[in-house]
């Protein structure tokens, strides 16, 4: 399968907020978006749809206190600050680390425990800065079937290509997004996609 190849607009875009149209908030309601409404080559398109998840991650965290959004929804002890650390970490393993090849020393623990000293506010912004740090390598690879340098699989031949990685990210943002969903409804009541 071969990438359309028509030139395109590379300048960095804000794809989460494109072409929704807001559901609205009500009380007991998050303020959401629906998915992107586009036809577009690949790689903005899939780019797309991960920028949508991670927007909807971080909205889950949206308006709690640094309490709430460390507090465990769940018995294994996941909590929203630890699933907007684990995906922050994600991205820079997935897009710098494997596919970029940037870094000498390993992948980073994305299982670790949150940081006693951790905030929301700060938590968001690591995850802002790895998602612009990720789009950044997506958008200089030259195609999306080029192998990269390496994988977080010590059982892999190569790297997997730019395809594999934007879809695998969005399973896992998706994947997240739903625990996200479900721990916010617990906190507070508060609902939304």
């Amino acid at each position: 399968m071969t990438e359309n190849t028509a030139p395109q607009n590379t300048a960095p875009q804000n794809t989460a907020t494109q072409n929704t149209a807001p559901l609205g908030a009500a009380p007991g309601k998050l303020s959401d978006s629906r998915p992107p409404t586009m036809n577009a080559d690949e790689r903005t398109t899939l780019l797309a749809f991960l920028d949508y998840l991670r927007e909807a991650v971080i909205a889950k965290v949206d308006g709690l206190g640094d309490e709430d959004a460390r507090r465990p929804g769940v018995a294994s002890g996941t909590s929203l600050l630890w699933l907007v650390r684990h995906l922050t970490v994600v991205e820079h393993n997935w897009f710098e680390w494997a596919y970029g090849g940037l870094g000498e020393q390993g992948p980073v623990d994305s299982e670790a425990a949150v940081p006693a000293d951790l905030t929301v506010a700060a938590a968001v912004a690591a995850y802002r800065d790895a998602i612009a740090r990720a789009n950044a390598v997506a958008q200089a690879a030259p195609d999306l079937d080029r192998p990269g340098a390496r994988s977080l699989r010590p059982d892999a031949a190569e790297g997997p290509s730019l395809r594999w990685v934007l879809v695998h990210m969005i399973e896992e943002t998706g994947r997240h997004a739903g625990h996200a969903d479900i721990i916010r409804e617990q906190l507070d009541g508060a609902t939304g996609r």
